[in-house]
């Protein structure tokens, strides 16, 4: 009669658990569980195991992975005492039991829960191994898709493609397992011989090869063709507007180094869905840059009203301390972003940058390098680390690195411009760097790194006439801080006094931070009226070492902030 009683509050638990009462099932069963352990003949070893995964249910709920890896382990345990068991009594002519072995819960969907405890827990190597355990032909889509993110995480591409494809061959629709595979260099072609035949018996689908080209485009670094392939599909009629293919354009202008476009399409993305994520840290990113640090700021606080739970509004977050020149902080934004997502390249460039101002080169580099392994083809990790290289003098190794882009991504003016800069860098490399640049402006004239490279160039050989002309070149079809800034300081050198203020003024205008044009318009001022600039000078010092002290004070608390962080993230 005990038993008989015990199950039909083991019952009685399994319904709460399915009606979703998840704290109510933890308050019963975490009793029911005393009472068994001390009196072991209260409920049978079926249902032991029952409670122990219906109690472990409710933690993991509650998020407190620990705790339920430990409960889910010791419920595995019991079903193994209860396979045994029943092995050794077939059946002794007693019916109920055997529609109660039915309702028993999964032993495979609770390793599954287990693995994810485990990487909750940032355990990834314990949650390979209990899924790896499981013979692959019980494997369901979601433990193949999850072991194939954590083979692919842990670099074990093999392992990660053969589960891929597992996924594909048990739903080939599945997207973004299509999306692992582009990224492990897997054919596009192949890929899309895996899906071919849902996609020729169904209506409509007839733009999925052109999207898994588009996508095989992304993964080999091919921008251009991406971007091409990308809009092509961006036109069709039943594809405009869609919010993941206008982030994917966005985020391919940024890479090919065309930042209006990308800041256009990140903001026709958010005006069709305004609680969009995804891509936003790169949009604050470029936002920043720009010197539109209010703009940076407002694009935060609404992504901190939409969840602190996601890496992007830490990042974009960070982006405004960074070039609001409060590195400390940054480094500590940036850490609590790795630490809600360890894929987040943008988050790993930001405390990168961070702690090479911060003269932690080194640290740095271990970040860029890391950032390089998550995105081989994105060249803004291969400019942070060369950066750093150039930062601490080994130009050798910059040079290395610059070379292998060039080879690796190809002869662009991208490429061809950072392999230019090292060159710069060298005194026996000067002609190099020459004839470098004008092979990228002869493929796109209009590419800022490159034209201000080039100016550099000529400003060192004292050829401003010829700066000047490729500058008002290089802004006749657009406006940039920089290069408004740089073509003051050319008119400066040949004595045009009145248009240089006015470009210092355009530059101004563009980002009102912009410290050189201050600087060039301050010096001028100088220039016109000894007396008067001396005066204001001192003021400007005293004010100036005021505000100073304030950041200091806030950083060096944003600094303990810091210290305690381990690497990537807060481990």
């Amino acid at each position: 009669s005990l038993v008989a009683a015990g199950m039909s509050v083991v019952e009685h638990v399994r319904e709460m658990a399915s009606a979703g009462l998840h704290s109510n099932v933890r308050l019963l069963s975490g009793l029911l569980l005393t009472m068994s352990g001390n009196n072991p003949e209260l409920f049978s070893p079926s249902q032991k195991y029952q409670l122990l995964v219906y109690h472990a249910d409710s933690l993991f709920h509650d998020k407190e992975y620990r705790n339920a890896v430990s409960k889910y382990t010791m419920a595995l345990q019991q079903k193994k005492a209860l396979s045994k068991t029943s092995k050794v009594r077939p059946s002794t002519g007693n019916a109920a039991s055997t529609p109660q072995s039915q309702c028993l819960p999964s032993e495979i969907e609770v390793k599954y829960k287990m693995a994810e405890c485990y990487t909750m827990l940032k355990q990834d190597k314990d949650a390979i191994a209990i899924l790896d355990g499981i013979p692959s032909r019980q494997r369901t889509p979601k433990i193949n898709m999850m072991l194939a993110n954590l083979y692919k995480k842990a670099g074990q591409e093999r392992s990660s493609v053969t589960s891929y494809k597992e996924v594909l061959r048990q739903c080939p629709l599945a997207l973004d397992a299509i999306l692992g595979l582009l990224s492990l260099s897997v054919k596009g072609a192949e890929v899309a011989s895996m899906t071919i035949n849902v996609i020729q018996s169904i209506p409509n689908l007839d733009w999925l090869s052109v999207w898994i080209k588009a996508y095989a485009f992304v993964h080999t670094g091919d921008n251009t063709r991406a971007i091409n392939t990308i809009c092509s599909l961006e036109k069709k009629s039943l594809l405009r507007d869609n919010v993941d293919l206008l982030g994917s354009l966005a985020d391919l202008y940024f890479r090919a180094g065309d930042n209006k476009n990308s800041i256009l399409k990140f903001e026709q993305a958010q005006m069709l869905d305004p609680y969009l994520i995804k891509g936003m840290d790169v949009y604050g990113y470029l936002l920043a840059r720009e010197g539109r640090l209010e703009d940076v700021e407002n694009l935060g606080c609404r992504l901190f009203n939409i969840s602190d739970q996601h890496a992007e509004p830490w990042v974009v977050s960070g982006c405004h301390s960074f070039y609001s020149k409060r590195y400390s902080r940054a480094l500590y934004l940036g850490a609590k972003a790795i630490q809600l997502n360890s894929n987040s390249v943008q988050a790993l460039l930001l405390k990168g940058a961070a702690l090479r101002n911060m003269g932690r080169v080194q640290e740095a580099i271990i970040h860029f390098r890391e950032a390089i392994r998550l995105a081989p083809c994105r060249l803004d990790c291969y400019e942070g680390l060369i950066e750093c290289y150039l930062a601490s003098n080994s130009i050798r190794e910059a040079m290395v690195m610059a070379n292998n882009v060039y080879k690796t991504l190809g002869a662009n003016a991208q490429t061809l411009t950072l392999l230019a800069t090292v060159c710069l860098e060298d005194p026996v490399t000067q002609e190099k760097a020459k004839t470098l640049l004008d092979k990228a402006l002869t493929q796109r004239p209009d590419y800022i790194k490159a034209v201000v490279k080039k100016a550099e160039l000529l400003s060192r050989e004292q050829k401003y006439e010829d700066g000047i002309a490729l500058l008002r070149n290089a802004l006749a079809n657009q406006s940039d801080c920089v290069l408004h800034r740089i073509l003051g300081d050319f008119l400066v050198a040949v004595n045009e006094y009145q248009e240089a203020m006015d470009q210092y003024s355009i530059a101004l205008s563009l980002d009102p931070n912009d410290q050189k044009s201050l600087e060039g318009m301050q010096k001028m001022e100088k220039e016109e009226s000894p007396t008067d600039a001396t005066q204001e000078e001192d003021v400007d010092d005293m004010e100036g070492s005021g505000e100073e002290g304030d950041l200091e004070g806030s950083d060096s608390e944003a600094a303990q902030w810091a210290d305690q962080e381990q690497w990537f993230g807060m481990q």
